[in-house]
């Protein structure tokens, strides 16, 4: 009734977790009592409660993380009573299967599988990930989180989206361990939040953000995360060339030297054109109209014609600049955005500029996770793969 999701892993999470709560109790109880008359003692209980409070949330992490922690339910009473009913039915049922061990024994394995997927089997299942993509869209809900492939089990990421356990589950399924850049095209928290995901169990090479720090708290939060991983941040501006393996891109905005934010961080985002497999790929963050304008006009412009896939700016907020459209001209169009937004991304508006330009286009709130393979030339042209979207 309060999440349209039921999880998998609350009960077997929760009997992990049980040893580890009295003692984590009853330590930050008795640091707080004796903080006032006795303060080393009390760090030095606090220090001690730490330990089974830091299992607890290894433990959440953990469970969260598995590729089959949850399953989507229908929400509001009608999920709930459905769920009820369910769950009647599963105790009637699996007092029989108790007598059956072979067919308990399979529903546990096949449970199992559910919740742990191994990418062996997850991908002669399902596909996913597809054999040489080259770049992915996570499903990060309302938000930006892009991969690009940069070589066996290594990946770039451009933005982090508003929720670590979801780019952490995307970067898993991918066999991502190692991440020579983060990109975060702007500090709006649904690029930013997801950070400390990205960083989880990986080697990351560097940060490299816009050269505007607004908004100042999710500045500051990149910033501590990035110094306790002892993790360098650079700024990424107009001009800047770089490569890893088969990778290569050039940051096309901000300009350098300025700070183009008439209409806030959205404008400041970095814009980077992506070489991968003779495939061009134009990211755009959330450029607003002003600065999707000026880049148009910019001496850049000139390579930013006929690309082969759009990141469509800002969710495909109904906000973009017909030239830029024009003139990058895209054969596939991808957008990000959480299902059931209040903000009406994307705009029909935008979508019906760019398949009016010829562009395909697909979006993750309906079709899931998006993973471009293929190149430009060769036997195997460019594809997208989908994965988790509506049926």
């Amino acid at each position: 009734m309060l999440a349209a999701r039921v999880s998998l892993v609350a009960i077997p999470c929760n009997l992990l977790a049980e040893f580890a709560l009295a003692p984590a109790t009853v330590l930050g109880f008795l640091a707080l009592a004796t903080a006032p008359v006795a303060m080393p003692a009390a760090k030095a209980l606090a220090w001690c409660a730490g330990r089974p409070t830091e299992w607890l949330a290894q433990v959440a992490r953990t469970g969260a993380a598995l590729p089959g922690a949850g399953v989507d339910w229908p929400g509001g009473w009608t999920g709930a009573a459905t769920l009820g009913a369910a769950t009647a039915a599963a105790l009637v049922l699996g007092r029989r299967l108790l007598h059956h061990p072979w067919w308990s024994a399979a529903c546990a394995l096949f449970l199992l599988l559910l919740v742990v997927q191994p990418r062996p089997l997850t991908r002669a299942v399902t596909g996913w990930p597809p054999p040489g993509w080259r770049m992915v869209m996570c499903d990060v809900g309302q938000g930006d989180a892009l991969v690009l492939a940069a070589g066996e089990g290594s990946g770039v990421v451009v933005d982090a989206g508003p929720d670590p356990v979801l780019v952490d589950r995307c970067l898993r399924s991918l066999d991502v361990d190692r991440v020579p850049l983060v990109v975060l095209t702007h500090f709006h928290a649904d690029h930013v939040a997801g950070l400390p995901g990205v960083l989880r169990g990986r080697e990351v090479g560097g940060i490299g953000t816009t050269t505007y720090e607004e908004p100042a708290d999710q500045a500051a939060f990149v910033r501590r995360i990035a110094a306790a991983e002892d993790i360098p941040v650079t700024h990424a501006v107009a001009g800047e060339e770089r490569r890893t393996g088969d990778l290569s891109w050039e940051v096309v905005w901000p300009p350098p030297g300025a700070h183009p934010a008439a209409e806030g961080p959205n404008d400041a985002s970095v814009a980077m054109l992506v070489r991968t497999a003779g495939l061009r790929l134009l990211l755009l963050g959330d450029l607003e109209p002003p600065s999707q304008s000026a880049l148009a006009r910019a001496p850049v412009a000139d390579r930013l014609t006929d690309v082969d896939v759009l990141k469509v700016a800002h969710h495909g907020s109904a906000y973009q600049s017909p030239a830029l459209i024009r003139r990058a001209s895209p054969r596939l169009a991808l957008i990000s955005t959480g299902r059931d937004n209040t903000y009406g991304h994307p705009s029909p508006t935008t979508i019906t500029a760019l398949t009016a330009d010829g562009a395909t286009v697909l979006r993750t709130d309906r079709d899931g996770a998006l993973a471009v393979t293929g190149t430009v030339t060769g036997k195997h042209p460019l594809a997208v793969t989908r994965h988790g979207g509506l049926p």
